[in-house]
């Protein structure tokens, strides 16, 4: 019989493995909306617009959405669910807290989304944008893209509480499907692209709540809407309260340090803001297939391991985890420092986006790359709180690294404009991770010394053998690029990356096993595993 440490990464694997199929599928059509988005829109002033616009709502999002999600809501209904397995009588209770969270979070998002449209063109002002009756208008259209996907995340709460994940990974395809189908359609149609981009982000997260819902009733779980006193008056609604509180803190300083350094690329020139936003979304590609995928899976796991006091397993799970991010991130990160120009002339480089916006987006990936590693290990690393629901520590953690954001991007943003805010980000993560490993020491349960031992061990290594696999591909890059140019955006382009690529992952994984890499090899069971079902 196998022990809890390889059962547990074997079950990590598994459903991250196919968590991360699914995720790349949304994370790609997400890229193929950012090029949608750059063939209409390029770095245009208008494009600065639509970015502004949407991510304001989007700010919000991560405060109702996703925070509260993993914050609170998960760790909550983890104990509902533990309590019925215990007494089946206590299911009425555990529809009761549901339809309470239901209702308390429809009255405040639509109070918020009621609020956000009044005040946004109060808000506008401060981004110095040259479409500024364009932003307010694209900021009013899209804020109910807030409601919308709020209920959504709950509904994703509620599924992978359940260990459910397929339905929650297939609702981000439909908003991406959507909104570059709307691209195309409604252009024609609306006064400029970017209109028709935000009614395709609308469209969009309504149906990532609606394919949902039909998944949530199919578990047996019924909620109804209750009155705003009653909701706060339920036990499990106030603890979400209590737990949420200082993530509330938190979240507020996230978004005003989003908006303190988009206002600053804003004060950097035209296009700066847009090609932060396209650099970030390749950084997102890799971090929403991989690190969000893992950290979805892993923090159901870690809040019943610490709810039943199995601190062992939940360390060994916390380390595997973090060194499984390691294998996927620091290899892709000095990929892409070799191979970023080429890899943003195919994805982006069209109709409005030209070689100076190549340049700009390319200034910004080459600091976002670094701090690849450490946002990764920040989407693992604070589950791990949750899961004790302790929300406390990543609040505080997240504040003084908000902190040193603004410090970084004011000092850097002038001598090196959009990039300075790029690396302001990476060098603000890092902090963000030691202080969340530092605070994780004051659990006297878990190791963390064993656990950063074996991470930063594992990280060197990685390190190492990237930078070999990636000497090659410094050679070979320009005679590659001199053979195939001329010939078209996909062969100039496309071919080298493509042949760079598998020349850079056939050297890396023959090194890996030459090493005899314990990561790869659990990695390669588990799928060999899944194909002899």
């Amino acid at each position: 019989m196998s022990d809890p440490d390889t059962r547990g990464q074997r079950t990590l694997i598994r459903h991250g493995s196919t968590l991360s199929l699914l995720t790349l599928v949304s994370r790609v059509l997400g890229l193929v909306r950012e090029m949608t988005k750059a063939t209409l829109l390029g770095t245009s002033a208008l494009s600065d617009a639509f970015s502004v616009a949407f991510m304001i709502p989007n700010l919000f999002r991560r405060l109702f959405a996703e925070g509260s999600i993993a914050v609170a809501f998960i760790p909550t209904f983890k104990e509902y669910l533990l309590a019925e397995e215990q007494d089946a009588g206590l299911r009425g209770t555990t529809r009761e807290f549901l339809s309470c969270a239901l209702s308390f979070l429809s009255v405040t998002v639509s109070l918020t989304v009621a609020l956000g449209i009044l005040v946004t063109p109060l808000i506008i002002p401060a981004f110095k944008l040259e479409e500024f009756d364009e932003a307010v208008f694209l900021t009013r259209l899209m804020f109910p893209f807030l409601a919308f996907i709020s209920l959504a995340a709950l509904f994703q709460g509620i599924l992978n509480s359940l260990r459910i994940f397929t339905p929650s990974a297939l609702a981000p395809i439909v908003l991406n499907l959507i909104t570059i189908l709307a691209a195309y359609g409604l252009s024609p149609f609306t006064k400029n692209p970017a209109r028709a981009l935000a009614l395709g982000i609308l469209a969009g997260g309504f149906l990532e709540a609606a394919i949902q819902l039909p998944f949530v009733l199919r578990t047996g779980r019924r909620f109804f809407f209750v009155s705003l006193k009653r909701a706060l008056g339920n036990p499990g609604t106030r603890k979400i309260l209590r737990l949420i509180g200082p993530t509330i803190i938190g979240m507020a300083a996230y978004q005003l340090n989003d908006l303190v350094s988009t206002a600053l690329a804003g004060n950097a020139g035209q296009g700066v803001v847009s090609s932060l936003q396209y650099s970030l979304r390749l950084q997102e590609l890799i971090l929403g297939v991989f690190a969000v995928s893992i950290g979805t899976v892993l923090l159901p796991d870690l809040a019943e391991y610490a709810k039943s006091g199995r601190w062992d397993i939940y360390s060994r799970q916390l380390t595997a985890a973090m060194n499984i991010i390691a294998l996927i991130t620091i290899p892709i990160t000095l990929f892409s420092l070799v191979q970023g120009r080429t890899l943003i002339r195919l994805l982006f480089q069209n109709r409005s986006f030209d070689e100076n916006s190549v340049s700009l987006t390319l200034a910004a990936l080459n600091f976002h790359m670094p701090g690849l590693f450490f946002i990764a290990l920040n989407r693992i690393l604070a589950p791990a709180f949750y899961a004790q629901s302790d929300s406390k520590s990543p609040t505080l953690a997240g504040l003084l690294s908000f902190a040193s954001n603004i410090l970084f991007a004011a000092l850097l943003v002038r001598p090196m404009r959009g990039s300075g805010i790029a690396l302001a980000l990476s060098l603000a993560s890092a902090v963000n991770t030691v202080l969340l490993l530092v605070f994780l020491r004051k659990n006297p349960n878990i190791s963390v010394t064993r656990v950063l031992g074996s991470t930063l061990r594992y990280a060197a290594k990685l390190i190492a053998l990237s930078a070999l696999a990636a000497l090659p591909l410094v050679v070979l890059g320009p005679r590659l690029s001199a053979w195939f140019s001329g010939r078209g955006r996909l062969v100039s382009q496309g071919l080298p990356l493509a042949i760079s690529a598998l020349l850079y992952a056939a050297i890396g994984i023959v090194l890996l096993l030459v090493t005899r890499d314990h990561q790869l090899r659990a990695v390669i069971g588990a799928l060999r595993r899944r194909t002899q079902r």
